[in-house]
């Protein structure tokens, strides 16, 4: 059981790697000017697209974001930026933030190299990190990365206890020696503090998976009532897997759109989902919460209510720094208790 910084506080952001509404230069490498070039030539989109991100993690954490999140697809039908690559930029330009993946589709790649990643931005991030894991939804992902999507369940369960078993080979061990030439001296090292596991998911599998294996819980597109039953759920799975009752962190990933018009925003923020998953814009309506930030601010309240110890803010925008503000200031007038 590993449980992350205390700095987790109530309320997390999602960061904007997956643009839908813009072009940044990121996004359109194949249009900069002297695009392939080193960074020494002065032109390259290397140095503007560093200090976006790092000014968006910056701002999001002095706008009161406890933990920064970023999403994971390695094939998708727009451009997004590798998750553990952004955490990394995330740990150099934050102090206190937790740095989480939501979720990382571990089946798609080889749980030895993800190890060593996330034990990478362990070390870099000064033990802010959690490792959100999950098996993703969609066959044609899983066919370029030459993933067998019909065992992908099973395959994230033998990740999980893959990761755990190389972060246990350098316990105790400063460096391998290398005058064994046996199998012991191949480890992951250095060895660093223990990295919470958290798997996402709103299906049942999901749920005991993460009762069973994991540190913490991430859903989404689950209602406060939805989600409440749900909890309760997770406390009886984690009953009768013998885990203490704190050994698995409830969180909610929840979609929002800030704006003073609230049929403005629900036609923005379904919008902004339709570009992101593909799909028509009303298979979003009941997902996302949309409304001034002090409505937003009483859902989020009521997911903490409901059970949440974390609730990870999806803003569907671009540009998302302007409406979290709002919404943080929002918050403590609906009991949500902003920087604890």
């Amino acid at each position: 059981m590993h449980r992350p910084p205390e700095t987790l506080g109530p309320v997390g952001l999602i960061l904007p790697t997956f643009v839908q509404e813009s072009a940044p230069a990121w996004a359109r490498p194949h249009e900069i000017p002297g695009a392939g070039r080193s960074s020494a030539d002065g032109d390259g989109a290397a140095p503007g697209t560093l200090a976006w991100l790092a000014g968006v993690c910056t701002a999001a954490e002095e706008g009161g974001a406890s933990a920064l999140w970023a999403c994971d697809h390695l094939f998708w039908h727009g451009p997004c930026l590798e998750c553990l690559t952004v955490l990394t930029v995330a740990a150099t330009a934050t102090r206190r933030a937790v740095l989480g993946t939501s979720v990382l589709q571990l089946p798609l790649r080889r749980a030895g190299a993800v190890a060593k990643q996330a034990a990478t931005v362990q070390v870099l991030s000064g033990g802010r990190l959690v490792l959100g894991v999950g098996v993703g939804s969609h066959p044609g992902e899983y066919d370029q990365a030459g993933a067998a999507y019909h065992t992908r369940g099973h395959d994230l369960d033998t990740g999980i206890d893959e990761l755990r078993r190389v972060w246990r080979s350098g316990e105790g061990v400063l460096r391998a020696d290398v005058a064994d030439r046996g199998p012991e001296r191949y480890r992951q090292l250095p060895a660093t503090r223990p990295v919470p596991v958290w798997v996402g998911g709103s299906s049942e599998p999901a749920l005991r998976r993460a009762a069973r294996r994991a540190d913490g819980w991430m859903p989404l597109f689950l209602s406060v009532e939805e989600y409440a039953a749900a909890v309760e759920r997770l406390a009886k799975e984690v009953d009768g897997a013998g885990r203490p009752a704190e050994a698995v962190v409830a969180s909610m990933v929840l979609f929002v759109s800030i704006s003073d018009d609230g049929a403005e925003g629900v036609r923005r923020g379904t919008a902004w989902m339709s570009s992101l998953y593909g799909l028509p814009p009303k298979a979003f309506t009941r997902h996302l919460v949309a409304g001034t930030a002090p409505e937003v601010a009483r859902v989020v309240a009521a997911y903490r209510r409901a059970g949440a110890e974390h609730v990870v803010v999806y803003v569907t925008s671009d540009d998302p720094i302007e409406q979290f503000t709002h919404l943080m200031s929002a918050l403590p007038a609906a009991g949500v208790p902003v920087g604890a």
